[in-house]
């Protein structure tokens, strides 16, 4: 049974973004198949592709943001540089031998969908009228990022 199932109301109408969540819904699926099986090792690494992940995601996002012009997109990088330190900060404790499984999915996911439904829906208008416009773009920074 999975930890957490994507749920349609976090879908912000843009394929790209939506994906890119839900892959990260994924991650913490893992993590929590890694923690019950009590494998550190799969922890370890399913915590490092899920922090990459996420910066990765966090980029294409902010460069879309940008190129849209949506007036927030500097407050917007902030709050993703906040939570990437925070999220480091639980990369150091595991590496300490700490186990932060479960804190750090059970913050992840609420922070994944304040953020949502909050701060990614204010945005995705803005967004929506960049991506019909130029659909190249999209593609080239999709394959400069996640490939």
């Amino acid at each position: 049974m999975s930890y957490w199932f994507w749920d349609p109301s976090l879908s912000i109408g843009i394929e790209e973004i939506d994906n890119q969540h839900q892959r990260i819904v994924n991650y913490l699926n893992e993590l929590d198949e890694a923690n019950t099986l009590r494998d550190r090792e799969k922890v370890s690494h399913v915590l490092m592709g899920l922090l990459d992940y996420t910066r990765t995601h966090f980029s294409f996002e902010e460069q879309l943001l940008e190129k849209s012009g949506y007036p927030l997109s500097s407050s917007h990088r902030q709050v993703h540089e906040t939570f990437v330190s925070h999220m480091n900060n639980f990369r150091i404790r595991h590496e300490k031998g700490e186990d932060i499984t479960r804190q750090l999915m059970s913050e992840l996911r609420i922070w994944l969908t304040n953020h949502i439904k909050k701060d990614d829906a204010d945005y995705a208008p803005y967004a929506k009228k960049i991506l019909n416009v130029e659909k190249s773009w999209t593609k080239k920074m999709l394959d400069k990022l996640f490939s």
